[in-house]
């Protein structure tokens, strides 16, 4: 295992930061459509390591590659995010006009009723969002489906070489170094179970409300679409150390 102080790849500070890759280390719930899904860190390490594999084998994506995740806070986000910068690409996350900041992008990553927002990119994938990650059906010509896509590549990777550029342009060694003092700020240590209902749609909240905890080697459960005391009765259920934002955020 290499030393948590010198990861090459923000995926090496990741799956490094924790011995028990059986353990859950990332939760999603979604109160709007009763979704929970639970994802072990080898689980998450899977479907990271399909993306990385898909990016690099069939994409030819390769260091400071620019690829764009235009998606809302999902367990796929998280595997979309994390593969991305395993496979050395300078990710992007979109909120408003995030896609056009992004210089000529090898790939896009959004959702069906995003797609418009697309209309020049030379590779598009969608992501269904779906619990099982189900495919969508019906797409136009030229998109590809996530599930799909990158089921059939391996579930290990290993980096060809370090990251160049990894989030909006930092440097891989920055991106670390960042998010443990965040996951530090707000009181998350290895083994903190933190309850999260922030948002992930710039590189800065990417980092400080999805890497941060992962990093420092915590679990994330995080929550969309509920209220403040259902927040409050998940972190009871899940035995959360950590608390942050409001369903407002």
């Amino acid at each position: 295992m290499r030393e948590l102080s010198s990861p090459n790849t923000v995926a090496d500070a990741i799956f490094g930061a924790v011995a028990d890759h059986s353990r859950p280390r990332l939760t999603y719930y979604d109160e709007a459509t009763g979704e929970r899904t639970d994802l072990s860190a080898a689980t998450l390490g899977n479907w990271a390591a399909k993306t990385a594999n898909y990016l690099v084998d069939e994409i030819g994506v390769g260091a400071g590659d620019v690829v764009v995740v235009d998606l809302p806070e999902h367990w796929q986000t998280a595997g979309i995010v994390i593969g991305a910068l395993w496979a050395g690409a300078d990710v992007h996350l979109a909120d408003a006009d995030a896609a056009e900041a992004a210089s000529e992008p090898r790939v896009v990553f959004t959702s069906r009723d995003r797609l418009d927002d697309h209309p020049d990119a030379d590779e598009v994938v969608v992501a269904s969002l779906d619990p099982f990650a189900l495919p969508l059906r019906d797409l136009p010509p030229g998109v590809g489906d996530y599930g799909s896509v990158v089921r059939v590549h391996g579930d290990q990777f290993v980096s060809r070489s370090p990251a160049v550029e990894a989030l909006d342009g930092m440097p891989t060694a920055e991106v670390v170094t960042e998010a443990r003092t965040v996951a530090e700020r707000d009181g998350i240590a290895a083994g903190t179970r933190v309850v999260s209902t922030r948002p992930w749609h710039t590189a800065p909240s990417v980092l400080a409300h999805l890497l941060a905890p992962l990093v420092a080697g915590g679990s994330l459960v995080h929550v969309a679409n509920a209220s403040a005391e259902r927040v409050t009765a998940i972190a009871d259920v899940e035995k959360a150390g950590v608390v942050l934002g409001t369903p407002s955020e």
